[in-house]
């Protein structure tokens, strides 16, 4: 009888033994492959670059809808201030306008055309006059796609007599398309219009 109780506890020592080795190897098991899990995910945000074929460099990589609201409004806001930033300089006005209808569809065409047929362009050239725009703010609706936007800004006029301030409203629509050297942010500006574009005050320049 005894040698019998000492077969059993002998057995469920055994089976003791072998439950707490198991749940060790299956701890161990999970950690190994939690940290596998995570260390490839790290592998997976880094860029490796080669620097001439000589040195590697290691970028990390960002999310990219972490920064697409920044990216947005500053595509709106560059936009803006190529279309608008106008000096007496023929090569100048067309470099920005170049650079402008890069980051926009037809819509920015057809209001340079009227802007074109309006004689805007050769009046600043000859009567030497100055336009620049300020941002005021930029209001994003990433709740819908293509995504909206609307564009709150001051244009000032600087002519030979007089300053003039000039609010500017602007709306229309993101679209993503691939980034390219001329168009780094990725967006296409869409159905773009001008809502509002009047003038605030004329302020006369004193004459020296």
């Amino acid at each position: 009888m005894k040698k019998q109780f000492d077969i059993q506890r002998k057995f469920r020592f055994t089976v003791y033994v072998l439950l707490t080795v198991s749940l060790v190897v299956i701890g161990l098991s999970s950690y190994i492959f939690t940290l596998s899990v995570r260390m490839v995910e790290d592998s997976r945000q880094k860029i490796y670059v080669l620097d001439n074929g000589k040195s590697l460099l290691v970028a990390l990589r960002e999310d990219i809808s972490e920064n697409r609201d920044a990216e947005a409004r500053d595509h709106v806001k560059r936009f803006h201030e190529l279309f608008f930033t106008l000096e007496p300089d023929k090569e100048y006005i067309e470099n920005n306008i170049r650079e402008a209808l890069y980051l926009a569809d037809r819509s920015a065409m057809d209001q340079y055309r009227s802007f074109k047929e309006n004689n805007v362009y050769n009046q600043v050239i000859a009567s030497d006059i100055s336009m620049t725009i300020s941002t005021d703010s930029i209001h994003l609706d990433f709740s819908s796609y293509p995504y909206s936007f609307t564009y709150y800004g001051k244009q000032k006029i600087v002519r030979t007599s007089n300053i003039t301030l000039r609010n500017l409203e602007t709306t229309g629509h993101l679209r993503n398309i691939s980034r390219t050297d001329n168009n780094p942010h990725g967006f296409l500006m869409e159905r773009w219009r001008i809502v509002d574009n009047n003038d605030i005050e004329t302020i006369r320049r004193k004459s020296f």
